[in-house]
């Protein structure tokens, strides 16, 4: 015979208390901790343009000096911002890293910036995206490979590209306009503009031109443009009719 379980409603009122108090303290923390050109905190960027936010929880950040970050970016939480080998450095006049106006950094996503790195405006990164201006040497088969000495190759990512997932951009990568990266990519080389890449190494599986379109051909069709003088009050209209439309269907299945 099962004995029930004699509930404590002191207890679950409690922890129901308890769970809401841990919430709303860490909705608290990460709107207190997001990093603004209006509220920096400690960090002291190169630039930090308007409208741009870091979110809390933040990556490592270190060389901000030499880091300069556009207007309108979104830099997702544990995203890595680094410029230089280590914290400290003098690196110079000019800056290493550079961000557009308009970029967005996925979750997790890492940039490091040993030598210069450049990322176009309207670029978007998926969560967990690498990329790096340094990689290790093992020229001395003697040697750990850790303890030689890292070569260094600029990296430029052009406007408008979207990087997937996990995906890799090694050193020397010269990414074009409007490029698409596959998620799990590894990037290295030059990548021309309006392509689309896949695959360790990326290789060029899609591409653009004025005279061919795509090729090969897409396989969805291209979305349909908003027309012109479409307003924003109209498109929330048109919104709330959909809305109201799939309530209507939902209510006519349930009687059914």
């Amino acid at each position: 015979m099962r004995v029930p379980n004699r509930k404590n409603s002191f207890s679950s009122w409690r922890r129901r208390l308890a769970q809401r108090a841990v919430h709303a303290g860490w909705a608290w923390a990460r709107r207190a901790g997001s990093v603004t050109a209006e509220r920096p905190g400690r960090l002291r960027f190169g630039a930090l343009g308007t409208g741009t936010r870091l979110a809390f929880p933040l990556g490592t950040v270190f060389g901000e000096p030499w880091i300069r970050i556009g207007a309108h970016c979104i830099i997702g939480e544990q995203v890595t911002l680094t410029a230089g080998l280590m914290p400290d450095l003098d690196l110079g006049p000019e800056p290493i890293l550079r961000l557009g106006d308009g970029v967005v950094l996925g979750r997790g996503s890492h940039v490091i910036a040993d030598t210069t790195v450049t990322i176009g405006s309207d670029c978007y990164f998926g969560p967990y995206v690498y990329v790096t201006s340094t990689n290790h040497s093992y020229d001395d088969p003697h040697q750990p490979i850790g303890k030689q000495w890292p070569r260094m190759e600029p990296v430029e990512i052009g406007p408008g590209c979207w990087i997937g997932t996990g995906a890799v951009i090694l050193p020397g990568a010269r990414i074009g306009r409007n490029v698409v990266v596959a998620a799990g990519a590894v990037v290295r080389g030059t990548v021309p503009d309006h392509a689309v890449v896949a695959g360790a190494p990326a290789r060029v599986v899609r591409s653009w031109t004025p005279d061919e379109g795509w090729q090969p051909p897409l396989r969805t069709p291209a979305p349909v443009p908003i027309p012109d003088g479409v307003t924003p009050g109209q498109l929330r209209a048109l919104s709330a009719l959909d809305e109201a439309a799939v309530a209507g269907l939902a209510r006519l299945d349930a009687e059914s």
